[in-house]
């Protein structure tokens, strides 16, 4: 029995110095750690700040290019009147886009609508000069067109009156971005194709 007390009692230093051990690896560990997680937190600071400052900077100078661009546009715009506009007498010209296709928005299946569309232009606008200055904004109305048609869904494109609205959407849409402090010269859009597969 002597040697079961002796036995029992080296035991218990041993036990005393695994857990001196297991506190000194905690604290070596925290002490390992919290330097790279003081950078991490630094890092992400000035990564913040620097994000915050370019918007901040690049959202000034984009209103100042904005102001100047809005007034080359409505020159442009003034420059597109038709010289016998005045008696009626002319009648509207079409001008056709190319077909654009974007993926819809559905989430288990790739589904994809294929539009071309034609655009009904007022009598007022030389036909001419009007169909330069659209194949100059070109780009810009296929990118509005293409990022549209993607927020779209299946519901949103079915049906006479979706479609009737989609029309409506992008004649609005169209006539601001090509004529924004004039009056709209797109009278009607058309589709030449709509096709959802």
């Amino acid at each position: 029995m002597a040697d079961a007390d002796e036995t029992k009692q080296p035991e218990k230093p041993e036990k005393q110095e695994a857990t001196k051990s297991e506190a000194g690896d905690k604290k070596s560990l925290i002490g390992r750690l919290l330097p790279k997680i003081i950078l991490a937190v630094v890092l992400l600071v000035f990564a913040g700040a620097g994000f915050t400052l370019g918007r901040l900077f690049a959202g000034s100078g984009t209103s100042q290019t904005s102001g100047a661009s809005e007034q080359d546009q409505s020159a442009q715009v003034e420059k597109l009147e038709a010289k016998g506009s005045a008696d009626g007498s002319q009648k509207s010209w079409y001008y056709h886009l190319e077909p654009v296709i974007a993926n819809l928005d559905v989430a288990d299946v790739t589904r994809y609508v294929r539009a071309s569309l034609t655009l009904e232009v007022s009598s007022e606008v030389d036909e001419k000069k009007g169909t330069a200055f659209l194949d100059e904004k070109k780009p810009i109305l296929r990118n509005w067109l293409t990022v549209y048609l993607a927020s779209l869904g299946l519901d949103d494109i079915r049906g006479e009156s979706s479609l009737k609205r989609i029309q409506s959407q992008v004649l609005d849409a169209f006539n601001e971005k090509l004529f924004p402090d004039s009056k709209p010269k797109i009278k009607r859009i058309l589709f030449k194709e709509f096709a959802v597969q």
